[in-house]
């Protein structure tokens, strides 16, 4: 590149940017036609950025748009993005292969015949969406607003579902979560009232990993490249997995606790550093609410900061290095050696835990409050080369006419069987509407596959294909999936480049807001070619979400008399339908601090900028936000408890805040200083939990250990026991979404059972053996690798294969193989059977028929049981198994299931919580996340 082009924002200097096609460049790049060689036959490009939306990092991406068929030729990073700076992992370049897929779903199909019949028919967006609409309106004017749900997988954008969900007044906003993330979350936010955490692993001295292979899934490209930036700079890496993960390779001390140990081996660390004093003291002074810790566990003793230290130091003490070592079956000289690094971490200990451990036991929360107890007290929380929450690095813009919260509560969202979980009980659904404790009239799936990837997916199919349980299911998805199977309409939802979103993530210390865009769309503008909306520019009738929701909610009330429509009018049209374009426009114009004067620097407005580099840089080096200063104008107006928090005035009409307690501002010290501190009931980092306490489990509000439903103890290896772990996938997979990338699929299409050599000599298996593994609700059939890369005791299959197909042309043939469903032993025994696996196939693509791989691998989740933690509401994946030969009549890839013991399991589960209300009939702890937060009225139960 040319000395004078500038450097992009977000890039690092004019050396980083050598590899790519300069900024002045992007509207007229050519490219000569490598498969012509030796003839030069040139291709001229307009290259438009966009975002990934193939894991949550969302790295910026540059199609390269032919100027002469607008066709997209191939997708490469995008140097001006923060995040990723201009590299992307394999999921990235593989777009080119869903929006070309020949077997993606172009236009709007319509069930024929009964649910999983495969019987559709091809109908107009008109007919769909007055169909929808005019569903959601009759249950809105006859007050049935709790029969309205979207329940969404990866969202891939910040809080457009939450805006038309708010506008339609229904809490009707489910995720995925709590078979993902949610015991992270929860014992982080007892913590510091965030739910997520956002480690600075490019400037940390030690980098401290709890994972199924972290960096396979979450901010896999932006922490991978931080964390070799950390290691080349001298930064230890430790890694906590039984497994031998990619990540774990690089690690310089890999340890293979015995799943569900991790919270113990933390504690002896924390119990270390507090017996040798080897803390960050004035730190923990300022932010712990020590003196709550000392008056709820010791009402007797001193109320001062040396008697705080030296009573924990005394209730941490039976945390030994060797008492860990005996849960964890791990040395205790290794534990020892992972308390001496992080002792000598100097506030440097960037560390991250999300799924893993927590996700994978019952109190798997723990770990992570653990983790977190020793990130405070090393000093390493909000530091450069610690730890900070999400929050503070994560940017959230709002639209036009932002609909004002209502107060509904929907339980079959958020049940009082679960007070603290920490977001959408989602995978107990099916179970709820078998009880009766709902129906619904319209359900949307949007880029989420429950059938597949929640556990007891049978039970799923049951009430999903129950009309009396969902009266019209509306799959919103780009390709097939198991549950659209079951749905009603089939609507097709464009890839990472044919859609607008925007979004924001933790990849590192600073903030950034990308831009998702229909690359063809911006292209044609640039042409100067007409179009009516992003039908138009993409293939077939496919559409984006945003503009179908728009839509959808002008039809639910088109002539304004539910107070809806109003949100979608637009700002500069009075009266008049919103555009994507004026709905961004306004967004950017007047959300997005400095955007402005970026733009107006290379003479453009907000939305051209955006249009042109895909993203913006907000700020960088953000550390220590708990110690920023409350405002001045909001000190006039509040007023400090007796516990120095900081408070302005609120009513039962207020708005509940995104996180922290309503009308809590921040944080008078002692030494008069007022900061804004964190969002939880204290403003300080709560070593002692007031909300576990107000919700009845004080035993539970500190870190400890509760011992995992697959301890050591209840597994007994001599008898064929032992722990499956399902969390970990593959590096180059994503879920439902690769199935039809073929450069994935291509990489990665082998599906075996990880078994240590011991635990296969001791069963007498080889690899590629077939054996049945049984579960507490059926089995499934799997074939073994042999490999010294996973600890005894433990097996380990994949989430990322075992997708499946009932009909022809319901599915991706890259990866799927088609099945028949039966009842082998009654109407509530389920079997999934392979009729065949992957093959050629001729299509449209010449590269379907040189397919070289069968295995369409295990769908294993069918197989377990639902365990929601009775805390966090975490489905707690890890698996106590039997391992045997297969038997007689056993074929690869089988399933059984008998879903009458999944609801007795259910059951059993179900009893372990405690329904109990907080302070002033509180259904939930105001201080913690939940989308589509209410009026404050809304967390109290109404009085009789």
């Amino acid at each position: 590149m040319s000395a004078t082009e500038p450097v992009l924002p977000g890039s690092r200097s004019h050396e980083h940017l050598r590899n790519f096609p300069p900024v002045s460049a992007w509207d007229h790049h050519v490219e000569y036609d490598a498969k012509a060689h030796p003839r030069k036959v040139a291709h001229s490009y307009l290259l438009v950025p966009t975002t990934c939306f193939n894991c949550e990092s969302a790295c910026g991406l540059l199609a390269y748009v032919d100027k002469d068929d607008l066709s997209v030729k191939k997708l490469e990073g995008n140097p001006a993005h923060p995040g990723s700076r201009g590299r992307n992992c394999a999921k990235g370049p593989a777009t080119i292969n869903q929006i070309n897929d020949p077997e993606r779903i172009l236009y709007p199909l319509r069930r024929t015949g009964e649910r999983g019949g495969g019987g559709w028919e091809q109908v107009s967006w008109d007919e769909a969406l007055d169909d929808i609409a005019g569903r959601i309106r009759k249950a809105i004017v006859e007050d049935r607003h709790d029969e309205i749900m979207y329940h969404v997988g990866r969202p891939g954008e910040d809080g457009f579902a939450e805006r038309f969900l708010t506008a339609w007044g229904v809490d009707g906003h489910n995720t995925h979560t709590n078979i993902c993330s949610a015991g992270a979350r929860f014992g982080m936010s007892l913590w510091t009232g965030y739910d997520r955490p956002s480690a600075d692993h490019a400037n940390a001295k030690v980098i401290l990993l709890l994972s199924s292979h972290l960096e396979t899934g979450h901010y896999f490209n932006p922490h991978a490249q931080r964390i070799m930036e950390g290691k080349q700079s001298g930064a230890k890496l430790v890694v906590m997995d039984p497994r031998l993960s990619n990540t774990a390779s690089h690690a310089d001390v890999w340890l293979t606790p015995w799943p569900g140990s991790e919270a113990a081996v933390l504690l002896a660390v924390a119990s270390y550093l507090l017996r040798t004093r080897r803390i960050d003291t004035e730190y923990v002074r300022r932010w712990f609410n020590w003196d709550t810790y000392l008056a709820e566990l010791h009402a007797d003793a001193p109320r001062d900061f040396e008697t705080f230290l030296d009573r924990i130091t005394e209730d941490y003490a039976d945390y030994t290095f060797e008492f860990a070592a005996e849960e964890a079956q791990v040395p205790a000289d290794r534990i020892e050696e992972i308390a001496e690094l992080v002792a000598d971490c100097d506030g440097r200990l960037s560390a991250h835990i999300w799924r893993a451990a927590a996700a994978g036991n019952l109190g798997g929360w723990q770990v992570a409050r653990a983790l977190w107890f020793v990130l405070a007290l090393t000093g390493s929380i909000g530091t450069r080369g610690g730890t900070s929450p999400n929050g503070w690095h994560k940017f959230i813009p709002h639209g036009p006419a932002k609909p004002e919260p209502h107060e509904r509560w929907n339980e079959l969202i958020w049940p009082r069987d679960f007070p603290l979980s920490t977001n959408e009980m989602s995978f107990l659904l099916p179970h709820f509407l078998a009880e009766g404790r709902g129906r619904l009239e319209v359900y949307f799936s949007r880029v989420y596959n429950p059938v597949w990837t929640n556990p007891d997916g049978f039970t799923w199919i049951e009430q999903l294909s129950d009309p009396d349980k969902v009266g019209l299911h509306v799959a919103l998805t780009p390709t097939w999936s198991e549950t659209a199977e079951f749905a009603d309409y089939v609507l097709p939802m464009g890839h990472a480049s044919e859609r607008h979103d925007t979004h924001s993530y933790e990849t590192h210390a600073g903030r950034w807001l990308g831009f998702r865009q229909p690359v063809r769309r911006v292209a044609m503008d640039k042409l100067g070619l007409s179009y009516n909306d992003t039908r138009d520019v993409n293939p077939g009738e496919v559409w984006e979400e945003n503009e179908f929701w728009f839509e959808l909610s002008w039809r639910i009330d088109p002539d304004g008399s539910l107070g809806i429509r109003r949100y979608f009018e637009s700002p500069y049209r009075p009266g008049e339908k919103i555009t994507v374009d004026e709905y961004y426009r306004w967004l950017f114009e007047n959300q997005v601090p400095g955007l402005a004067k970026k733009a107006a620097d290379e003479g453009m407005e907000p939305l051209e900028y955006m249009r042109r580099y895909g993203v913006v840089a907000l700020d960088d080096e953000v550390y220590r936000v708990d110690e920023r200063a409350v405002p001045g104008e909001q000190l006039e107006n509040a007023t400090a408890d007796s516990c120095g928090v900081l408070r302005t005035p609120v009513t039962p009409d207020s708005v509940a805040p995104v996180v922290g307690e309503a009308g809590a501002i921040g944080l008078r010290h002692e030494d008069g200083t007022a900061t804004v501190g964190w969002p939880t009931p204290s403003r300080k980092l709560e070593v002692y939990s007031t909300a576990m306490r107000d919700w009845g489990r004080a035993d539970r509000a500190t870190p400890g250990y509760l011992r995992s439903h697959v301890a050591r103890g209840e597994i007994d290896i001599e008898a064929g026991e032992l722990v499956l772990v399902p969390t970990f996938r593959l590096p180059t997979l994503i879920h439902t979404r690769s199935g039809n990338a073929k450069y994935l699929n291509e990489i990665s299409n082998t599906h075996p059972l990880w078994l240590n050599s011991l635990d296969a000599a001791r069963r007498g298996v080889v690899t590629d053996d077939l054996v049945r593994i049984s579960t507490e609700i059926g089995y499934f059939v799997a074939r073994v690798w042999v490999t010294e890369g996973i600890r005894p005791g433990v097996c380990a299959l994949s989430h990322h294969m075992g997708r499946w197909r009932l009909h022809p042309g319901e599915g991706s043939r890259w990866t799927t193989g088609m099945v028949e469903l039966s009842h082998p032993d009654g109407e509530h025994t389920w079997l999934l059977r392979h009729r065949g696996g992957v093959a050629p196939f001729d299509s449209s693509d010449p590269d379907s028929s040189r397919i070289n791989w069968e295995d369409p691998g295990v769908h294993q989740n069918l197989a377990f049981a639902v365990h929601p933690d009775p805390e966090s509401g975490m489905h707690c994946w890890l698996q106590k198994i039997k391992l045997e030969y297969a038997h007689p009549g056993d074929r690869y890839g089988d399933v059984y299931v008998d879903t009458r013991r999944s609801a007795e399991v259910y059951r059993e589960w179900l009893a372990r919580t405690s329904p109990d209300l907080g302070p002033g009939g509180q259904r939930r702890p105001e201080f913690m996340m939940r989308p589509l937060a209410p009026k404050l009225r809304g967390y109290r139960v109404p009085e009789c």
